[in-house]
């Protein structure tokens, strides 16, 4: 578990100090006092990332030249840096040269009001919904994005400048080789993921709702020959056309899209349903529920959904919940509540 946390220059904390209990923690108060950012420098912490923001740049208080977050996880003290000189790591204060020990620490499955664009927002929603979870919870996923990353981000490059053919051929080869690795990769999680998924949102609908998942590659075919054939679109458009950067997740709900047919309330429980989905399938794969980070997500839902939604969690999972109200929850399993805003210092 997650026992503590120390900010600074983190967002709106110059210096802040907090506990977490075992089972659940609340932290409540009104908006605009910091709880979001509580939770995201938990997961910046445990996951070296942020669900909110692209680079941990954009995460530091304005005017301060780095941040840092440390604490405890079980009994392992760690401390992340990131400032001018780039992100450094320490465990029980030894500075890590890779990240791979870092990472294996802990898994977070993290749960916000912006899960919606799961289903209404861009392919890019949904393929970092995908790399988020593959990252966690598949040997060489996190390095295969990377890689394949690195080559689409060159070729681009030099399509972007009308470079020679030659030059541009020349990260074909690592764009195929990565690409094609993360398409099987990918297909092979939401393999997993979609039965889970399905049933979820059958449990958070009553058994009204049935969820539908399909993987839609990037390419039709093999990638390498669809990169052939893709050349003078890539010439005219001068970019790679084709590849995993083009993935998504198709969602249909009682058989039709859902992004245009399902309900608000619908959409809600289809979002809610993938992000279970991947709080159980880490919970399967490690053997251990991953720490559950909830910002605020209780807001549309009546209290009996709620606490269905709070019941519907991994058993023994340590969760952090941020809401403006305590009084709709079932009180039994909470140990701490957190309340904002808090004393710097």
């Amino acid at each position: 578990m997650l026992t503590d946390l120390r900010l600074r220059d983190f967002r709106c904390f110059s210096d802040l100090q907090i506990r977490f209990g075992s089972a659940r923690t609340f932290v409540v108060g009104p908006n605009a006092v910091g709880k979001t950012s509580l939770l995201e420098a938990a997961c910046v912490a445990l996951r070296m990332q942020s669900p909110r923001a692209i680079t941990l740049s954009d995460v530091i208080q304005i005017g301060c030249p780095s941040l840092s977050v440390e604490g405890h996880f079980s009994d392992t003290h760690f401390q992340l840096s990131y400032g001018a000189k780039g992100r450094q790591i320490w465990l029980d204060s030894k500075l890590q040269t890779g990240t791979s020990d870092y990472l294996d620490m802990a898994r977070v499955a993290w749960f916000g009001n912006a899960d919606r664009d799961l289903v209404q927002g861009s392919g890019s929603v949904r393929r970092r919904y995908l790399d988020f979870l593959g990252s966690q919870s598949l040997p060489g996923y996190r390095s295969t994005l990377r890689c394949y990353d690195r080559a689409l981000r060159s070729r681009n490059s030099l399509l972007k400048e009308r470079r020679p053919r030659r030059e541009v051929a020349a990260f074909d080869e690592p764009l195929v080789q990565a690409g094609e690795l993360l398409h099987t990769m990918r297909r092979a999680l939401l393999d997993v993921l979609g039965p889970l998924a399905t049933a979820a949102c059958a449990e958070i609908s009553g058994n009204s709702d049935a969820l539908s998942t399909t993987y839609a590659p990037g390419c039709i075919g093999v990638l390498r020959e669809a990169l052939l054939a893709s050349r003078a679109e890539e010439e005219r458009l001068r970019l790679t056309t084709v590849g995993p950067h083009r993935d998504d997740v198709l969602l249909k709900l009682n058989n039709k899209e859902a992004g245009t047919f399902a309900s608000e309330g619908q959409q809600r429980s289809i979002a809610l349903a993938l992000k279970l989905a991947q709080a159980r399938h880490l919970h399967a794969v490690q053997g251990r529920a991953p720490v559950l980070l909830l910002d605020d997500i209780f807001g549309e839902l009546d209290i009996a959904r709620r606490n269905r939604l709070l019941a519907s969690l991994p058993s023994n999972a340590q969760i952090i919940i941020t809401t403006t109200t305590f009084d709709w929850a079932q009180k039994a399993d909470t140990d701490v509540v957190i309340s904002l805003p808090l004393a710097a210092g």
